[in-house]
């Protein structure tokens, strides 16, 4: 059976909700990264980056949340979570490491100041950073890559669930969500999703 090492809070929660949604049978293994649960010896061995998602296949393990979002969209090709076009397909592989590359990491800056400096002045000042950066980008979004009534238009993809996964995290980086209806109403129509539903309840557990 397949193994997937999550977090509550982090982007995990969009692996999570694809695997849900593609009808895998798989295991949910908790690796707490408050409590630094990705840094224990027995994690590193599955994952060395000390980074989750990582899921366990029967071929080896997968990495990287966008990594991981292809793979199952092609796994279970029934559940139809990426476009069958190529063009279409490359635009929401673009999609999703807009938000892995550039979103993530300005969020990131709220919290994860040590992996680009020393000082704590230099933390803080990312830190203050954070509502203009995520808000620039989900501006972008809301504006230029958003098609609603799915990010890819009419078909329900891997790009929902990992947009939910991001925008939840607006108002911790200061940022209000009302700014980008689209996207907001978006958040909110995916959260009622059955499969959703039961990732956010194992995640409050």
């Amino acid at each position: 059976m397949m193994k997937l090492y999550y977090s509550p809070g982090s982007c995990s929660t969009a692996s999570h909700i694809a695997l849900e949604e593609a009808g895998a049978v798989y295991e949910a293994v908790r690796t707490d990264a408050r409590i630094g649960d990705q840094r224990k010896p027995e994690y590193l061995a599955i994952n060395p980056k000390g980074r989750v998602p990582s899921l366990v296949t029967q071929h080896g393990v997968l990495t990287e949340t966008v990594a991981i979002l292809a793979w199952v969209a092609r796994a279970y090709p029934h559940a139809e979570l990426m476009p069958e076009d190529p063009w279409a397909y490359g635009q929401a592989l673009s999609f999703m490491s807009y938000l892995a590359s550039t979103v993530h990491v300005a969020h990131a800056h709220r919290h994860r100041g040590y992996r680009w400096a020393t000082e704590e002045s230099s933390f803080e000042d990312m830190r203050r950073k954070v509502p203009q950066s995520v808000g620039d980008c989900f501006a972008l979004i809301e504006r230029e890559f958003f098609r609603g009534p799915f990010v890819m238009g009419d078909q329900h993809t891997v790009c929902d669930g990992y947009l939910f996964t991001i925008a939840d995290w607006l108002e911790g980086d200061g940022v209000d969500p009302a700014q980008f209806p689209r996207v907001h109403e978006h958040r909110e129509r995916i959260r009622q999703r059955p499969a959703v539903r039961k990732v956010l309840a194992e995640l409050a557990a």
